[in-house]
């Protein structure tokens, strides 16, 4: 099945050596795959990678589109989803600077992804990224890496949705959010919740219903604070781990 047409902006390609290369400026460098490279090596990955800047609710690519090109967060929420027969979507992520989108396709993207906030992302044509992981072993084996924590945090969505009661599911989230924000560089709390409800429920199979009660009953028990700007503190992560853990 084929989406709606991609949209959001397409930069040109940046010059091998150009002056202000953002190889050189980027700010999440160490967490992309290219952190391992050195300043020669960036030059040739300057040579094969353009900037796509998207708008919240833009559409990057649809499950079904050709899989011709693989992408790299450098700022931005991304929401990767696939839609069930009877035309549900289940949301199977939310992704962050530093990940990587398009790892699990071959010819077709087996899922699609949706921004969520304004995000920029390293955009590669498959063959030339292919042809530079032959060139940099160093790259491969962080893409490896890359690869492995996907499949893992797949695992841990399958826990989610498997035993887990409602409470269970979102203070298990939280956390996820919260660590994923330390490995970032950033505090663990406040965190920033660029789902919103809805979105958060079809990630971890409930209705918006219940998980705007369960935030309701998480607040109110002063586990956590709802603030301004759609960000989360977390005030008590014991309570909440003991929440995550229950059963």
């Amino acid at each position: 099945m084929t989406g709606m047409a991609n949209t959001g902006k397409i930069h040109c390609d940046w010059q091998e050596g150009a002056l202000g290369s953002p190889c050189n400026a980027c700010q999440v460098r160490g967490l992309t795959i290219c952190a391992p490279l050195t300043h020669d090596d960036l030059q040739h990955m300057v040579s094969i990678v353009s900037e796509r800047s998207l708008e919240p609710g833009d559409t990057l690519f649809s499950e079904g589109d050709p899989a011709d090109h693989l992408f790299n967060i450098t700022a931005g929420t991304m929401m990767v989803y696939r839609l069930l027969a009877d035309g549900r979507r289940q949301v199977t992520g939310f992704l962050f600077p530093g990940d990587f989108l398009g790892l699990g396709s071959d010819k077709i993207y087996r899922y699609s992804a949706e921004a969520l906030t304004p995000a920029t992302l390293c955009r590669f044509k498959r063959p030339a990224l292919q042809e530079a992981l032959q060139k940099f072993p160093a790259m491969e084996q962080r893409l490896f890496g890359m690869a492995s924590n996907e499949l893992a945090a797949a695992q841990d969505q399958m826990v989610l949705l498997g035993r887990k009661t409602a409470q269970e599911k979102l203070a298990s989230f939280l956390l996820m959010l919260s660590k994923r924000a330390e490995r970032r560089g950033q505090k663990p709390t406040p965190i920033p919740l660029a789902m919103n409800r809805s979105e958060i429920g079809d990630y971890l199979g409930l209705t918006i219903e219940t998980t705007s009660r369960v935030f309701t009953k998480m607040k109110q028990s002063g586990v956590i604070a709802l603030l301004p700007s759609s960000h989360i503190d977390i005030r008590d992560f014991d309570a909440l781990e003991e929440m995550a853990e229950q059963g």
